[in-house]
C-alpha cells in the first residue's frame, strides 16, 4: 500500500504548519486560555485556511476533500495544540453531508465551510457513561415543528457556538436534531476545561429543532467515529511535539558535566516512547482509511485505534514529565501544557476500558458469526 502523501495533501500540510508556527506561539496560546479558551478570531482564520470545508462538496463552498487530508491537518493542530473545536467542525459537516435533507445542508454547510457557522455535537450526558444508546434527551413534534428538551454536558465551546447536533429520543428510538444556540429555551453555561479549551453544559426546554434523520444513533455513531479519527490526528502531532520538547530538555539538561541525554537508559526510555508514537501514527493512518468502510468494520477499527490512543497518550505522556522532573508540571513550561492535553484526550469519545470493551465484544460478535 503506497503510504505516500500527494503534493495537494503536502501543500495543506505546510499551510497549516506554518499557520501554527507563525500564528499560535506558547505565549499566544496562553493568553488565549486565560482569556476564556476559544478565540472567534483563530477558528475564522483556519476557515480562512479552508479546513472548515474539508468535508464540504464544492457546490456548497467547501474544498471536497476527505479522510486523509482531514488527518494530516489536525496532525499540525495537534503539534499546536490548538484549542479551536475544529474536529467538531469535521463531525457536523460530515454527518449533515451524510445525513441531512439537502434542504438543511443547503442551509448550514455553506455557512460551516466559510466559517460563519461554528456547529458542535452535544451528545455526552451524565448517565450514559460513553454509551450511545443512552440518551435521556427527548423530542417532540407538534405539526411540521419538533422540539428537544434535555441535558448535554462537556459540549466544546458549547456557549460560543451557533448550532449543535443533538441526538433525542423519539417514540423510544434515537433520532438527530440541529438546534440553533440562539433558540428560545437553549441555556449554555461555559467552563475552561483541564487542557485549556471550553466547553459547556447545555440544557435544552422545548427548544426548537430541525429533525436531521430519524436513524440517529447510525448519524451519531458515524460521527463520533469521525471524532475518533480526526482525534487520532491530532494526537500524533501532539505526542511528535511533545517528544521534541523532551529531547531538546535532555540535549540542554546538564548532570555531571554533560548532557542527560547521553545517558544510556535515558536514551532507551525514548526510544519506548518514539515506538508508542509509531503504533499511533499506524493507527491513526488505519482509523481515517477505514472511516469510509461500512459501519460494524468502521466501528471496529476506531475501537481497536482509541485503545492504542490511550496507551500511548499515557505512556508518552508520563514518560515525557518523568524525564522532565519538577518542571515537567509547571504552568509556566510548555511540555505541561501538552500533557494535560494528552490526558483529556485519552477520555475524549469513550476511554480506554471503554473502546477495550468495545473491541471485546465486537470480536465475540464476529467469533459468533463463523462458530
Amino acid at each position: 500500500m503506497d503510504f505516500n502523501f500527494s503534493d495537494d495533501q503536502e501543500q495543506l500540510r505546510d499551510a497549516v504548519r506554518k499557520w501554527v508556527d507563525k500564528g499560535y506561539g506558547f505565549e499566544h496560546r496562553r493568553a488565549l486560555v486565560k482569556a476564556g479558551g476559544f478565540s472567534a478570531e483563530a477558528y475564522g482564520e483556519l476557515a480562512g485556511l479552508g479546513l472548515a470545508g474539508l468535508y464540504v462538496s464544492e457546490d456548497h463552498g467547501g474544498m471536497g476533500m476527505g479522510p486523509v487530508e482531514a488527518m494530516v491537518a489536525m496532525e499540525e493542530l495537534g503539534r499546536g495544540i490548538v484549542l479551536e473545536p475544529m474536529a467538531q467542525t469535521l463531525i457536523a459537516s460530515g454527518t449533515l453531508a451524510a445525513y441531512a435533507p439537502a434542504e438543511v445542508q443547503a442551509g448550514w454547510l455553506p455557512r460551516i465551510a466559510s466559517g460563519e457557522a461554528l456547529v458542535v455535537l452535544a451528545h455526552q450526558e451524565r448517565a450514559a457513561r460513553y454509551r450511545l444508546d443512552v440518551c435521556a434527551a427527548h423530542a417532540k413534534q407538534n405539526g411540521a415543528s419538533w422540539s428537544v428538551s434535555g441535558h448535554k454536558s462537556i459540549v466544546p465551546a458549547g456557549d460560543q457556538v451557533d448550532a449543535f447536533l443533538v441526538p433525542a429520543t423519539v417514540g423510544g428510538k434515537i433520532a438527530l436534531f440541529l438546534v440553533e444556540r440562539a433558540a428560545s429555551g437553549v441555556a449554555a453555561r461555559g467552563y475552561a476545561t483541564q487542557d485549556g479549551s471550553r466547553a459547556a453544559e447545555v440544557v435544552f426546554q422545548d427548544a426548537a429543532a430541525t429533525l436531521v434523520t430519524a436513524d440517529g444513533l447510525t448519524a451519531l455513531e458515524h460521527a463520533v467515529d469521525i471524532g475518533i479519527a480526526a482525534l487520532c490526528a491530532e494526537a500524533v502531532g501532539t505526542l511528535d511535539k511533545t517528544m521534541e520538547i523532551t529531547a531538546e530538555y535532555l540535549n540542554t539538561r546538564k548532570q555531571f558535566g554533560v548532557t542527560i541525554g547521553s545517558f544510556q537508559a535515558l536514551r532507551h526510555r525514548m526510544a519506548d516512547m518514539k515506538m508508542q508514537l509509531e503504533l499511533i501514527r499506524s493507527m491513526s493512518y488505519y482509523a481515517s482509511l477505514k472511516l469510509n468502510a461500512p459501519a460494524e468494520e468502521r466501528r471496529r477499527a476506531m475501537a481497536r485505534a482509541k485503545v492504542q490512543l490511550g496507551q500511548s497518550l499515557r505512556f508518552v505522556g508520563q514518560n515525557s514529565v518523568q524525564l522532565h522532573g519538577g518542571i515537567g508540571v509547571t504552568d509556566e513550561y510548555v511540555g505541561s501544557h501538552y500533557f494535560k492535553r494528552l490526558t483529556q484526550m485519552e477520555m475524549q469519545f469513550g476511554d480506554t476500558l471503554h473502546h477495550l470493551g468495545e473491541v471485546s465484544a465486537r470480536m465475540q460478535d464476529k467469533a459468533g458469526v463463523f462458530a
